[in-house]
């Protein structure tokens, strides 16, 4: 195997992207994305049966497309990468059956490892290498997480997450209520264009000093679409027209507060003057521009991956993998199994 710059093929299924991407070393070659959203829009979710359909119908075709964009040929592969966890179990499952069915047919050997140190992992393919430590944001539809990073291969710790539901899925809860599409992220930023952030102030959860004494870098974000969801009700009830833009401002800006207080209280708590953003969410404008906005003031590098790498997908997992590879780190065996609830400490399964 070359493990100066292994070709590594990652597949990434813990969700309703089927991903598959391939790396050289540091090198992006691939990253093929079949996404099922339209397929959850009708129910307003993600829906596990259907991402587990749509992921095994998606897979091989994905598969293909990968490789022949990155000009290889499968037996080329010096290792496989796939998420093992956390994510839905039908849809993890997809992915691992696919990776050790090609580890057993190539022979070659294969990498589990966690899909929220993938997300850390999308930054090695960007044009500097990433520097350690560094605090990250992982921020999606099923995860909101601060991660302190040591070393992306062997020392990951989980300062704080979301203790209900993450910002992703608050974006697409306040989406619903004021009347806008699945997915709730794109609608919100789309809808906020031209509001007041500072029209409604909603609640920042646990940021009081109560709160921060207990979960100084934990969210909640239950209590902000439940008071979001009331203040509409109110207004409708009282026969006024719900001030849309305003409410999406506002909203957004409670969620975006949040995020980035926290994380930039652990760059400064833990002297780290380093931020690196990941997982879908870091899609909406106003948290990138915001970020920026305060990493400027703290003097803290922000590093965010290209937006095509911020959603789940293959090249974060292969990269992962690379780096494992170069690190001299033993492969899994193949008795590992999809785990959905699989700590961040974890990053690659034996």
């Amino acid at each position: 195997m070359n493990r100066l710059e292994p070709l590594v093929l990652g597949i990434e299924t813990s969700c309703d992207e089927t991903g598959v991407g391939i790396v050289r070393g540091d090198r992006l070659l691939a990253n093929v994305i079949a996404s099922s959203m339209d397929e959850h829009a009708r129910y307003g979710g993600v829906v596990p049966e259907v991402a587990a359909r749509a992921h095994l119908e998606a897979i091989e075709p994905t598969l293909a497309a990968a490789v022949a964009e990155a000009g290889i040929r499968l037996d080329d592969v010096d290792a496989i990468a796939v998420t093992t966890g956390p994510g839905l179990s039908g849809a993890l499952m997809v992915g691992v059956g696919a990776a050790k069915a090609l580890a057993v047919a190539l022979e070659k050997p294969i990498y589990a490892v966690n899909h929220l140190v993938g997300h850390v992992g999308a930054d090695v393919v960007s044009e500097e290498p990433l520097e350690y430590p560094t605090i990250a944001l992982l921020v999606s539809g099923g995860h909101t997480s601060l991660l302190v990073v040591r070393d992306l291969v062997g020392d990951v710790e989980l300062l704080g997450e979301t203790i209900d539901d993450a910002a992703g899925e608050a974006f697409d809860k306040v989406a619903r209520v004021l009347g806008l599409p699945y997915p709730g992220g794109p609608q919100i930023d789309r809808a906020a264009v031209g509001g007041d952030p500072k029209a409604i102030r909603f609640p920042r959860g646990l940021s009081l000093p109560k709160d921060m004494a207990k979960h100084r870098y934990d969210f909640s974000f239950s209590g902000l679409k439940t008071a979001v969801a009331r203040w509409v009700e109110a207004e409708t009830d009282a026969g006024r027209e719900v001030p849309v833009a305003d409410v999406a401002a506002s909203f957004r800006e409670a969620v975006v507060d949040v995020l980035l207080t926290k994380a930039f209280a652990a760059c400064a708590d833990l002297g780290i003057p380093r931020l690196l953003l990941g997982g879908g969410v870091v899609a909406n404008a106003r948290v990138r521009e915001e970020a920026a906005r305060r990493a400027a003031i703290a003097g803290v590098t922000l590093r965010i991956p290209p937006l095509s790498l911020c959603t789940d997908n293959g090249a974060m997992i292969a990269a992962l993998g690379a780096q494992l590879v170069m690190a001299g780190r033993e492969p899994s065996s193949l008795d590992f199994g999809a785990d959905s609830t699989l700590p961040v400490t974890d990053v690659l399964v034996h």
